[in-house]
């Protein structure tokens, strides 16, 4: 039996305390992104090409349109805006900077309210102090976990490390593979660790020397490195970053191609904001 007041599993509520909030962070984000030169925007809550953006196309909500072709509901806002801005305002528009404040669904009723944005040609420096501006003025100073996806698929395509046991971080069998270098690689996690990339092979060697050339150009202290780390998003194809504070994850973004675009991007998780600052007091 379901009861009146009930609400599906994974579903959002805000009253009182957690709606103010919300709208607070909202509010501070739209201000704080304006300035910084971004224009909003709000895309379809129905999409025909989200499955090329998840591996694990489960996640999708799908339905039918008029035409009986299936659309599924928003689960992602990256790949909409970048097709959108080029494709559709291309030519009324020349701005290359936009965010959006939106929620998504996944399957079966997970919702995920997120302020993000994305700079059509933008860099990694770009879009990771855009975050880092954006989570400061609401109040948080995170820590920065920096990787690059292209480690993870040089292990599993030139170094025989199964994928999968990669994206599980399965660090006992990423151990066990016959490579001198892999124990160092697993064991990198300041940025001092960065210092000596010698021992490594030169194609692992050019992709640590990008996150360490990150570390030097982002003006942020507070930073770990994560080399092993596989961003599930199909489109992410180098650097990627997390912004964590207690466990919670409040941020997530990169440099990405989508239709030979290239671009960067951020998504800022707004539930798990409003719950660090109610936790907090």
């Amino acid at each position: 039996m379901i009861f009146e007041h009930e609400i599906p599993s994974g579903s959002r509520l805000y009253f009182g305390q957690s709606a103010k909030i919300k709208r607070e962070i909202e509010r501070i984000a739209s201000e704080t992104l304006e300035t910084l030169g971004f224009e909003e925007i709000v895309t379809p809550l129905f999409s025909y090409h989200q499955h090329e953006c998840f591996e694990d196309q489960k996640l999708l909500v799908r339905l039918n349109d008029a035409e009986n072709h299936e659309v599924t509901l928003r689960a992602d806002s990256t790949a909409d805006v970048v097709r959108i801005v080029t494709k559709r305002l291309g030519r009324s528009t020349e701005s290359k900077k936009w965010f959006y404040i939106q929620p998504t669904v996944t399957f079966p009723t997970k919702e995920q309210y997120q302020i993000g944005a994305e700079v059509i040609d933008g860099t990694f420096k770009d879009i990771a102090e855009t975050t880092t501006t954006l989570l400061k003025q609401i109040g948080s100073e995170p820590v920065m976990q920096i990787a690059n996806i292209r480690i993870p698929h040089l292990l599993n395509e030139k170094y025989g490390v199964s994928l999968d046991v990669l994206k599980s971080m399965h660090v006992e069998q990423i151990m066990a593979a016959d490579l001198p270098w892999i124990e160092q690689l697993v064991r990198i996690n300041a940025v001092s660790d960065l210092e000596d990339l010698n021992p490594f092979p030169d194609d692992i060697k050019a992709e640590l020397e990008k996150i360490k050339e990150a570390t030097d150009k982002v003006a942020y202290n507070n930073m770990v490195i994560s080399p092993l780390f596989y961003a599930k998003m199909r489109y992410y194809d180098s650097l990627t970053f997390r912004m964590f504070e207690d466990n919670s994850l409040l941020a997530m973004g990169g440099i990405y191609t989508i239709d030979g675009v290239e671009a960067a991007g951020f998504a800022l998780y707004t539930d798990e904001c409003i719950s660090n600052k109610m936790n907090r007091g």
